[in-house]
């Protein structure tokens, strides 16, 4: 029995499942229906009343269109559809009661609120409200809440639509947030006036329809119109979140999230949106050489002819491709080092991922097939620091009764799991009984850079890899790196991993590769955006530009070629990356075959064509690793701060501040 039924609204015929609600139904028809808590990823509360539409046939008073379903519609006498209207007098004169009642205790902040000019309310008054008020009592007040660096409240300015509270219980998975009171002394509030502990709390800004919930470090900076906004693409982790970079002139002035189904949904974690201040701090932007110890200014012919000397004499020349770069700085990095004979290496971290086999490195499950797993399998991560994104869809892929079991260390995933052990001898228990015990198809496994950076790697890769193939599941390599899956698309690899590659090296190319400890002795050239750790240890500086000052290719965790698209113009003397290589192969006597970045993405298109087809998930077939014994140790998990992973975030006082929170939580957790 078919579940659609036909529903007449506003004249239009349209023909939806019975149990999408009237609101859904009004999209599908593309007829506008206004509303304050409806919102499509969270549950339906229906407590605004700014959604009320005219259910002809039904009770002789509005209803709730988010509320309803369409399979509760009475059809006509004679089979005749539903008939739904969402102009008529009943309807616009129920619309301006809502609207009057809650701009009863509205503060009139318009001109001082951060949310002027993109604000819902604003919108809605002026599209369904009234240009009077009969209300003449003085308005109510609320105190304000701490919520912690991030989130700025004025309280006064709530209306109660609880989005904020059903995103971080249902999506963060945290509880601190909710609503007490009854009637007028009913208010949003945080239990024991706590500050989120979640990597996600950004986001209720996004959904918070009036100005309530505003960012707190980029509050009176900016109003939207004033802001130059381009699409682009998040490098913080290793997803590849759709973004928006919302710059005033040279500045990057915050960073939004752009809906992308498949990726990101329409979250970014915390790191992600709250970056920008990192972007003017600590940034590179004259070259540099060191002197007798010491590094002293230089200009770009003196530091491309001393790169140049250096790598024309070198014995061994070794490229490291650091975290951030694209896919175009790492081709060009490979083909310059190798036309001197060397050899480059991207995965700094030791990872050991097999080279050429792109379903052991990236693996054959795209992220949205976390959607619909029965089961999904984590091995040596712990996704809500290393992709709070991705980890909020497997908290929604459980909330719809997926099994979720880890094995590894184990830490607060926001969700239940099934804990099957904390070691090697945990995956391989694991493994024979997946052999012997064939489950539901459809599962997803899910192997972190954790499980895979230690020297048994490849062994604890091979074992998850039959797990998969055991039970008819998919496998997702959890990269934490966003520019790791494309710079081993192209190559950028070594046999025998970073220590082949530098072992002996008298000269060393670093691309940004900031998280790597180099060794006295080797001649340093040191290539990126900030003054870190891998600009310390520099023998000569060449600045480059940051992702948000260049158009770059970057390629996510599950294998989908995505395009960072340049906001502005990097500081001083910094260039683009390629076009930093490029000037220096002229110089070195190897000129790259490229004088763009078109001719350089053709040339790198046709050496490996699937970085061409942009926004799509090649198909990556499958070769099993071969099974071999591993170590018997205990998964361990990465130490570092969640919110100071790369030199961008170093950089941040806010993404500082944040971590110093976060140490002084775990300290007070531990003490408990």
């Amino acid at each position: 029995m078919s579940n659609l039924k036909k529903v007449l609204i506003d004249g239009i015929e349209v023909e939806v499942d019975g149990a999408m609600t009237i609101i859904q139904a009004c999209e599908v028809a593309g007829i506008e229906v206004p509303r304050f808590c409806y919102h499509e990823r969270l549950t339906i509360a229906g407590n605004c009343r700014m959604c009320l539409v005219e259910v002809v046939g039904g009770p002789p008073k509005p209803a709730a269109s988010c509320a309803m379903q369409v399979r509760d519609l009475r059809g006509g006498p004679n089979g005749e559809p539903a008939v739904v209207k969402t102009n008529t007098p009943m309807v616009k004169k129920a619309r301006e009661g809502v609207m009057e009642f809650l701009l009863i205790n509205h503060p009139l902040d318009c001109p001082i609120c951060d949310q002027g000019g993109e604000c819902d309310l604003q919108d809605q008054a002026m599209a369904y409200g009234v240009d009077f008020s009969r209300y003449r009592e003085p308005k109510r007040a609320s105190e304000n809440l701490n919520l912690g660096p991030l989130v700025k409240t004025e309280m006064t300015r709530c209306i109660s639509c609880t989005r904020c509270v059903r995103f971080t219980t249902e999506v963060a998975g945290i509880t601190q947030m909710g609503q007490t009171g009854r009637g007028e002394d009913s208010e949003i509030t945080s239990y024991l006036n706590e500050t989120l502990a979640s990597n996600l709390q950004g986001n209720i800004i996004d959904l918070c329809p009036v100005g309530a919930l505003t960012s707190k470090p980029y509050a009176f900076t900016a109003r939207p119109w004033e802001l130059t906004k381009t699409e682009s693409i998040d490098v913080m982790d290793a997803l590849g979140s759709n973004i928006r970079i919302d710059a005033k002139g040279r500045e990057v002035m915050r960073i939004l999230p752009r809906n992308h189904d498949d990726v990101n949904e329409e979250w970014i974690s915390d790191k992600t949106r709250f970056i920008w201040d990192g972007l003017r701090r600590q940034r590179l932007d004259t070259p540099y050489i060191r002197e007798n110890g010491k590094l002293r200014k230089a200009t770009w012919p003196e530091a491309l002819e001393a790169a140049a000397k250096a790598i024309s004499g070198a014995k061994k020349l070794a490229g490291l491709v650091g975290d951030l770069a694209p896919v175009e700085a790492a081709f060009s990095l490979k083909a310059l080092v190798e036309s001197f004979g060397g050899h480059v290496e991207s995965r700094t971290d030791g990872a050991r991922l097999p080279i050429g086999n792109r379903s052991a490195y990236v693996g054959t499950a795209r992220i949205s097939d976390i959607d619909t797993a029965k089961g999904i399998l984590i091995i040596g991560s712990n996704p809500r620091n290393e992709a709070p994104v991705l980890n909020a869809r497997i908290r929604k892929a459980w909330s719809k009764g997926a099994q979720v079991g880890l094995i590894g260390e184990a830490v607060d995933l926001t969700y239940d799991y099934h804990h099957f052990g904390t070691d090697r001898k945990a995956l391989a228990d694991h493994l024979a009984f997946a052999l012997a015990n064939k489950g539901p198809a459809g599962g997803v496994v899910i192997v972190g850079q954790s499980a895979i950076n230690e020297a048994d790697g490849e062994a604890v890769l091979a074992h998850a890899m039959a797990i998969a193939a055991s039970q008819d599941a998919k496998l997702l390599v959890l990269h934490t790196a966003a520019s790791r899956v494309g710079a081993m698309d192209v190559g950028a690899v070594t046999e025998g991993g970073l220590l082949a590659a530098t072992e002996g090296a008298d000269v060393i190319y670093n691309l940004g590769a900031d998280e790597v400890d180099i060794a006295a002795g080797a001649f340093v050239i040191y290539q990126g955006s900030h003054g870190d750790r891998g600009a310390s240890r520099a023998d000569v500086i060449l600045p480059g530009a940051a992702y948000t000052e260049e158009n770059g290719l970057f390629v996510n965790t599950e294998g989908r070629p995505q395009l960072a698209m340049r906001a502005g113009f990097a500081p001083g003397q910094a260039k683009e990356n390629w076009a930093v290589l490029r000037a220096l192969s002229a110089e070195a006597g190897k000129q790259l075959p490229w004088d763009s970045l078109a001719q350089l993405r053709q040339a790198l298109v046709a050496a490996h064509p699937h970085l061409g087809a942009v926004d799509q998930v090649a198909d990556n077939g499958w070769t099993p690793v071969n099974l071999r014994d591993m170590g018997a140790a205990s998964f361990r998990l990465s130490r570092g701060s969640f919110y100071l992973t790369n030199p961008i975030a170093r950089a941040s006082t806010t993404m500082g501040e944040l971590a110093a929170m976060d140490a002084a939580r775990m300290t007070k957790l531990a003490a408990e």
